[in-house]
């Protein structure tokens, strides 16, 4: 299974994506800022653009089985996972039906995560999953 994250411009305070599942679109995503490659700033940076391999494990933190990216530059335990605002990203990917620009959230995130979670669990009991972060614009 291939999964594609295509970023939007970063706001202020958010990354707004795309989620595609082998090339269907599947929902929204929210990270935190993009920032220029090296510069990190802890629990606020998006993670770099790139390709990486998912494996879904159990979250210390979540307490539940939650999608991981892994070996991913600069950065440790990153999670695919529901939430809604970018304060609660730390990094990691929030996914949602809807998504309000305005305010900088995703929307109805629990009814996009869990069948996405299904898709991701089958797709990693059965062989590779792989996701391709792209940038707007190839922005490093």
């Amino acid at each position: 299974m291939k999964l594609t994250l295509i970023r939007e411009p970063s706001t202020a305070d958010a990354t707004f994506g795309v989620l595609f599942v082998d090339g269907v679109f599947q929902c929204f995503t929210l990270e935190d800022v993009v920032r220029p490659a090296g510069e990190k700033v802890f629990g606020a940076t998006a993670v770099p653009e790139g390709r990486y391999r998912v494996i879904v494990t159990m979250s210390p933190r979540f307490r539940r089985r939650l999608p991981a990216l892994v070996n991913v530059p600069m950065f440790d335990g990153i999670r695919i996972h529901p939430g809604n605002h970018p304060r609660e990203t730390e990094g990691c990917i929030l996914v949602g039906l809807r998504r309000s620009v305005a305010t900088s959230e995703v929307l109805e995130s629990r009814l996009a995560f869990n069948p996405l979670l299904e898709k991701l669990e089958a797709a990693c009991s059965a062989g590779d999953v792989w996701i391709d972060i792209i940038n707007p614009g190839g922005l490093k």
